[in-house]
């Protein structure tokens, strides 16, 4: 599958300032970033953050197979890529435009057998896919920093569905867009198996849902696999260890979802 309906007509604008390239969509809105020097790191914050599910489950073979919902300026699609070469990794994103934005501006990787773009609606591709995937990241607003479709009961089912056992489903939130609401749709669908985390300086929530098995991750177990992902791939994910200390969490109470 390549194409599913009609794509958004927003503009796509490139700005860069202090070494920083961003992607906007007609908009003041960030999209995605990227530091020109270093294309394969994680610029924005509440992108790392996304990467925290690779402090809840076990390292080694974790994950296999990567489904991002939204391409953005391809930061998250670019660090899985060239942090784990195991992991086949599936981009859907509903604006071909950001596709070939991203290839000429951003540096996304041309490698279709462990980086497949579709251009189609994340909410359509979910409910016609069968397969199961370990990673699902979903992070796909319009010119006006909404998610539509990407943020109704019916996908974060479709999202839990699509999970493998050991699967980690994780979705950015914008504070301001009706987020009580969100968290709750997200808890009715994860049938209450969901971990909020604290807000971001950005203003941007990351929440989890897991698949059938559990997690469960004292600070201690967080603190050991966070250094040990910042010797693999220089993601340093200690500010998150630590404001997750700060919201409560505790070795006593673990992480637990």
């Amino acid at each position: 599958m390549r194409k599913t309906g009609n794509p958004p007509r927003h503009a796509i604008d490139i700005s860069e300032a202090d070494g920083v390239r961003y992607l906007h969509f007609g908009s003041e809105w960030v999209q995605g970033a990227m530091r020109v020097a270093r294309p394969w790191s994680l610029e924005l914050d509440y992108t790392r953050e996304m990467m925290a599910g690779l402090l809840l489950r076990k390292p080694g073979r974790w994950p296999r197979s990567a489904l991002l919902i939204g391409l953005g300026a391809g930061s998250l699609a670019k660090f899985l890529y060239r942090n784990f070469p195991d992991c086949r990794i599936t981009v859907v994103e509903i604006n071909p435009q950001v596709e070939f934005v991203a290839r000429q501006y951003f540096k996304l990787p041309d490698d279709p057998l462990r980086l497949d773009v579709q251009i189609a609606c994340g909410a359509d591709y979910l409910q016609t896919s069968s397969r199961r995937f370990d990673l699902i990241l979903s992070d796909g607003f319009d010119a006006g920093g909404r998610p539509g479709m990407l943020d109704t009961p019916a996908f974060y089912q479709s999202c839990r569905a699509r999970l493998s056992d050991d699967g980690l489903f994780c979705v950015n939130l914008l504070r301001e867009k009706g987020f009580s609401r969100s968290v709750d749709r997200i808890r009715d669908a994860f049938s209450g198996q969901i971990a909020v985390f604290p807000a971001c300086d950005s203003g941007n929530t990351i929440v989890f849902g897991r698949g059938e098995n559990p997690v469960e991750a004292t600070l201690t177990t967080l603190t050991e696999r966070a250094d040990a992902l910042k010797k693999q791939t220089r993601l340093n994910l200690m500010p998150t260890v630590l404001r997750l200390q700060q919201a409560g969490t505790s070795d006593v109470a673990p992480l637990a979802l």
